[in-house]
């Protein structure tokens, strides 16, 4: 029940989190004719992605004064606006023009997850439970749902043209009733106490890795499978599709550990699982073994996250909370800017395989800094 409750008191934020799940589940499916697309290769196309980053990092600062510009209705209107953008990677026929569309996609997108992660954490302090766990499981199933429906569309003859269509529209209609008030902000006290980076980057950077884990996945798992492993469309958006379940069915079981287990506990065992995982996936022989490999790269790092978050919402004053927590969320963004970057990288280098098996690597770092971050804390005044 403690699942069901968490959804109940978090309700509208948790559809902010499927619109983001929708878009990404959908472009993960698309990346295949994406990138043939544009003409780009392995390498050419990671740059590419970086695009995504320069958006997000934009977000670090804006999303803080948007959301106090707009208040209750910051929400519905950074859905509406990633509605807009959601149609870019569709009509971009260059890499130029991609490039182009993935900075305005990575903006919108971050700038609903900053605004949607601050009213978690705000029901997180008002209600003295954790919540970020149900919502990012939400994000995951509509992830999924969003990349097996893409790759059932593809398979049918379906252009990336009208996916996005179908997909603008219902980020617009998820979005429109997303209207809630949001905590007010004590700007006497926010200008008078100084703000905790040394908290933000460290739980920011556990976030980083996670995300950098998930998207990995997200972004080149249907490359794999087509390529590599020789499988066709449906086979190939099915290994995003393996992520966002298994993601769902983490942060599901997530929510109610961390009301059981320490933070770093579930920290240190999912990036393990996740590690495993990222090696069975660099060494697959078929679609199915690697499906494997991914699941257990999304059980594995799906509380990571969200627990990373959850800690820079418990441990800031109230007044800097909307600010450490977007702070917190976009350094970790750069976890999905970075990943498929690097991925592409290596890729172009010496092939996905190992570009897999380096991701195990940089998994091993979320729990070294939960241990750095937990004796830091422990020993402050």
């Amino acid at each position: 029940m403690s699942v069901l409750s968490a959804l109940s008191l978090s309700r509208r934020p948790l559809v902010a989190f499927m619109i983001v799940g929708v878009f990404w589940g959908s472009f993960a499916a698309q990346v295949p004719v994406l990138k043939e697309g544009i003409g780009a290769d392995d390498t050419q196309f990671g740059v590419i992605l970086l695009g995504t980053s320069f958006g997000l990092v934009a977000t670090m600062w804006l999303a803080p004064l948007f959301d106090r510009w707009l208040g209750p209705w910051a929400m519905p209107a950074a859905g509406c606006i990633f509605a807009v953008a959601a149609l870019g990677p569709a009509w971009a026929s260059a890499p130029i023009a991609f490039f182009v569309a993935m900075v305005l996609a990575g903006f919108c997108s971050g700038l609903l997850d900053v605004v949607m992660n601050a009213r978690v954490s705000e029901l997180e302090a008002r209600h003295g439970r954790s919540l970020m766990n149900a919502n990012h499981a939400m994000f995951s199933v509509a992830y999924a749902i969003s990349a097996i429906l893409t790759g059932l569309a593809r398979e049918a003859g379906s252009t990336p043209e009208q996916i996005f269509a179908v997909v603008a529209v219902a980020i617009a209609v998820m979005a429109l009733p997303l209207r809630m008030d949001a905590e007010q902000v004590d700007d006497a006290a926010r200008r008078a106490n100084r703000f905790p980076w040394g908290t933000v980057v460290l739980c920011g950077a556990i976030v980083l890795v996670a995300f950098f884990v998930e998207a990995t996945v997200e972004a080149w798992s249907a490359l794999h499978i087509e390529r590599t492993l020789g499988g066709r469309a449906a086979e190939g958006a099915f290994g995003p599709a393996v992520l966002g379940l298994t993601m769902a069915v983490g942060r599901f079981s997530g929510q109610a550990l961390t009301e059981r287990f320490s933070e770093h506990a579930i920290i240190v065992i999912g990036t393990g699982m996740a590690m495993v995982g990222a090696v069975i996936a660099a060494a697959a022989l078929s679609p199915l073994m690697a499906y494997v490999g991914f699941g257990a790269m999304g059980l594995g790092i799906a509380a990571v996250g969200p627990v990373g978050l959850a800690i820079v919402g418990r441990m800031v004053r109230p007044e800097h909370r909307t600010a450490a927590v977007a702070r917190a969320a976009v350094i970790g963004f750069l976890g999905f800017v970075l990943a498929p970057s690097l991925m592409g990288f290596i890729s172009g280098a010496v092939g996905l395989r190992w570009a897999f098996a380096a991701v195990a690597a940089v998994a091993l770092l979320a729990p070294l800094l939960a241990v750095y971050l937990r004796g830091r804390h422990s020993h402050s005044p």
